[in-house]
């Protein structure tokens, strides 16, 4: 029997590291204004920079899944660095030449393969290390992501109001290259036999439920998986965009007040990634999807007819961890049908819909309010798609097995 060499659970502290660091990324709204103030740039043209990093992040995951796998988690977190590091240098070069191509190519094009290769790096390996308990290894690491903007926020904030906006990229960049490169360096996957002693990982996935990336695309269930996935980010993300300045118009808060509720939002986004992960380590990744799809049908649905702030927040809550919950799930739940094989291009592939998702959700939620004047029938709209999805659910938990 070979001996690990490596602790499992200092291995979920270096794939936390990894996602704490790109998951910066949803702190942006914090550079919004400052990068609009330097730069004389429209919102509409900040906010497209955070729109492609999103699309990159999916595209990239998607392509660089097999690379992932091939090459180890080693290489690619520090391909993630190298890149995520030199969009945020280029951006600070971009806003020196006030450049809005050279803010979406640093940023939204560099970048957003950084993330994209930094998201899926760590998700196959922690999976091996925790075949037990994937859904809560997984969680872990993807809270991560969810978390980021709690620390990256106000960091910036004080970066900005120290240093200025150029040199908050600079120092975040030094910063983000020393966490990530040292997590990346610690990232291995285990041996396939280890002794059976002190917690360590001991099993290995049957040899019958091992999909390569190709032959995981020639089935339905991964079709079915990729449209919840969509839906599910598409809906959130759209209320993620607007959560604030709807508080304010439905339910009359005030701008401070829905600046905390944000801060909630985001405490939530991480915080449902991993209770619904571990709970679906019991009652199933099947079942968990169903119960995300009905209570957002109900929520949706609910939330378009309020108008009191108390159920209003509650309701935006619930949401948002279900929203999270989709992310840290969706891992394990492949890596059930699909197996270990090439979970990383898997689930890079299926991330590709959180790219589309990006653009789609918050466009649509736009298009819609720009026309109707109002965010209810958006909301409406966002509840009947989480029926298709339920549909697709009950099929995938009675259908859906592929061994």
């Amino acid at each position: 029997m070979m001996q690990q060499t490596k602790n499992r659970w200092l291995i979920v502290l270096a794939a936390i590291g990894i996602h704490i660091s790109i998951g910066s990324v949803y702190a942006w709204s914090v550079l919004t204004k400052p990068i609009m103030q330097a730069m004389g740039f429209s919102l509409k043209e900040v906010t497209w920079t955070f729109s492609l990093a999103i699309l990159f992040l999916g595209t990239s995951a998607g392509f660089l899944g097999t690379y992932v796998e091939k090459y180890g988690p080693r290489r690619s977190g520090l391909i993630s660095m190298c890149f995520f590091v030199s969009g945020l240098l280029g951006t600070a070069y971009a806003l020196t030449q006030h450049s809005l191509l050279l803010l979406y190519l640093f940023y939204g094009v560099i970048g957003g393969i950084g993330l994209g290769t930094g998201y899926i790096t760590p998700v196959s390996t922690l999976v091996k290390w925790f075949p037990n308990n994937r859904g809560l290894a997984t969680g872990l690491a993807i809270m991560g992501f969810g978390f980021a903007s709690l620390v990256a926020g106000p960091l910036m904030q004080i970066l900005i109001a120290k240093y200025g906006i150029v040199e908050n990229f600079v120092i975040l960049a030094c910063i983000y290259a020393v966490v990530m490169t040292a997590s990346a360096l610690y990232l291995e996957p285990p041996k396939q036999e280890t002794a059976a002693g002190k917690g360590q990982f001991k099993a290995k996935m049957p040899e019958h439920v091992q999909y390569t990336v190709k032959e995981a695309m020639h089935t339905w269930q991964f079709y079915a998986l990729w449209w919840i996935f969509f839906t599910n980010i598409t809906c959130g993300i759209g209320l993620l965009a607007v959560a604030s300045p709807m508080a304010q118009e439905v339910i009359g808060m005030s701008p401070i007040a829905a600046a905390s509720m944000v801060g909630i939002i985001g405490l939530l986004n991480g915080g449902g990634r991993i209770v619904w992960s571990t709970i679906s380590d019991y009652i199933g990744r099947a079942n968990t999807y169903l119960a995300f799809f009905v209570i957002e049908i109900v929520a949706f649905y609910l939330l378009g007819g309020i108008n009191e702030s108390f159920m209003f927040q509650l309701l935006v809550f619930i949401i948002i961890t279900c929203y999270g919950g989709g992310f840290s799930c969706m891992p394990a739940y492949l890596s059930d049908l699909f197996g270990t094989k090439q979970l990383s291009a898997i689930h890079g592939r299926i991330l590709t819909a959180w790219g589309l998702a990006g653009i789609a959700g918050p466009l649509l939620l736009s298009v819609i309010y720009e026309r109707t004047h109002s965010y209810s029938f958006t909301l409406y709209f966002f509840s009947a798609c989480f029926v298709v999805s339920l549909l697709l659910a009950v099929v995938l938990k009675l259908k859906g097995k592929t061994a």
